[in-house]
């Protein structure tokens, strides 16, 4: 098995060293494509001065769905595994890789927490993946940094859709499951997450883009379901839980009232706004793949590529 390692980035040159560092030492032998776009912090040229990177491709956009298409493009594996730029890869993960593909078209593990000098592992390493039954059909929701495809899958999928900012991994397994190809969970094809410095709250707002989430929920769901009675109360279940959620904040002073209004209606209208967009794509795209904003559909991705190979 060739294996290809896809390693999207974004301002993100020192956790993105220590990603490509642990990718050296645990798969020395893996073609290794890192998708930087467009970043400002000198990624670039750190890239380009080591010798464990096959491929750099630059982009434009600042898209994880549109770098992860760009890499699955150039690369030359048979298989291919997403691995995120601020995720480390633990020994083992290689071996489980492998016998993960054996068994699954698809495999996936879990992402676990850096922690004060020892990692701690997230809810998903004690409890396997996430699974849901949506109309009839089981779904296994798959880590977007941390997940591995046979090569003949992602042709399948014709990649990620680059509709979607967020939970374009989420949206893969729904079509993954539509094909009734299986996916494997394997706790040791486990990665260490890096997080960022926190950033500030503005206005009484908790930062999470409201609008987006739910425009991506009511998108996926209905590109990939049609519009019907359980994709209204899957999407309605989860607007109801985050607005009790935040009702809760603002009753314990960690939210305003106007701020909960304001997220409200970025839920109302990501909702419309994705459920109208889902139906026209369901409608571009009857084939299995649901996938309208594929990687067949552009061929303007990459500003520049550097191959050292």
């Amino acid at each position: 098995m060739k294996l290809s390692v896809v390693v999207p980035t974004l301002n993100g040159r020192d956790r993105l060293g220590d990603c490509l560092d642990a990718l050296s030492r645990v798969a020395p032998d893996a073609e290794v494509v890192v998708v930087n776009g467009p970043s400002a912090d000198g990624t670039t040229g750190m890239v380009r001065d080591r010798e464990d990177v096959d491929v750099l491709v630059e982009l434009s956009d600042r898209s994880v769905n549109v770098a992860r298409n760009a890499g699955i493009e150039v690369a030359g594996g048979d298989a291919v595994a997403l691995v995120d730029f601020d995720h480390r890869v633990e020994t083992g993960w290689l071996d489980a890789l492998r016998e993960g593909l054996d068994r699954a078209a698809v495999v996936t593990g879990p992402v676990r927490e850096a922690g004060d000098g020892e990692d701690a592992p997230s809810e998903t390493a004690d409890v396997g993946p996430e699974r849901r039954t949506i109309a009839g059909r089981e779904v296994t929701y798959v880590e977007g940094g941390n997940v591995a495809f046979r090569r003949g899958v992602l042709d399948d999928l014709d990649g990620f859709d680059e509709y979607l900012e967020t939970g374009g991994s989420r949206d893969a397994a729904h079509r993954l499951a539509g094909m009734d190809h299986e996916v494997a969970f394997d706790p040791d094809l486990a990665v260490t997450h890096e997080p960022a410095a926190p950033t500030a709250v503005d206005g009484g707002r908790d930062g999470r883009d409201w609008g987006w989430k739910y425009r991506a929920l009511a998108y996926r769901l209905v590109k990939n379901y049609g519009v019907r009675p359980t994709v209204l109360r899957r999407t309605l279940s989860h607007a109801a839980s985050d607005s009790l959620s935040v009702a809760r904040d603002v009753f314990g002073g960690r939210a305003t009232p106007s701020g909960w209004i304001g997220n409200g209606r970025d839920v109302l209208a990501g909702i419309a706004t994705g459920a109208s967009d889902g139906a026209v794509a369901r409608r571009r795209d009857r084939s299995p793949a649901r996938n309208p904003h594929g990687i067949s559909t552009r061929a303007d991705r990459a500003v520049a590529k550097y191959e050292w190979r």
